[in-house]
């Protein structure tokens, strides 16, 4: 059980690094795709530049927390609101095709915290 739990886990690390990693670098280097993306959504190019840097300094948090535990928790929930955020902003724009990976991104949250051995909410 103990092996399935750190598969899942870091199987999940790998496509929550994967997923932000790259939507932060379209957005810092300014991928056209992702810029008219943005815009449609109504972030102009300094809020999308500003969010990249923002994603982008929680992946190095969660890469950095391959050696170091406790800054991949803290890059991981820093980037929770960033899921949630484009959750709810392609919900609201009726992009039912492009919130699967926000979604999913919100999900792995959880799942990456829960099964993070490093990782205790005391209530």
């Amino acid at each position: 059980m103990e092996t399935i739990k750190m598969v899942i886990h870091w199987l999940s690390y790998a496509y929550y690094l994967y997923v932000f990693g790259y939507a932060s670098l379209f957005k810092v280097f300014q991928k056209k795709s992702m810029m008219q993306s943005m815009n449609s959504l109504g972030f102009n190019k300094i809020w999308t530049i500003s969010i990249g840097v923002l994603e982008l300094l929680g992946v190095i948090l969660i890469v950095i927390g391959i050696f170091k535990p406790q800054y991949k928790n803290a890059g991981i929930v820093f980037l929770f609101p960033f899921a949630v955020g484009a959750f709810t902003t392609h919900m609201a724009h009726k992009e039912y095709s492009h919130f699967y990976n926000s979604l999913i991104m919100c999900i792995l949250t959880v799942v990456l915290l829960g099964t993070d051995k490093n990782f205790r909410i005391i209530l």
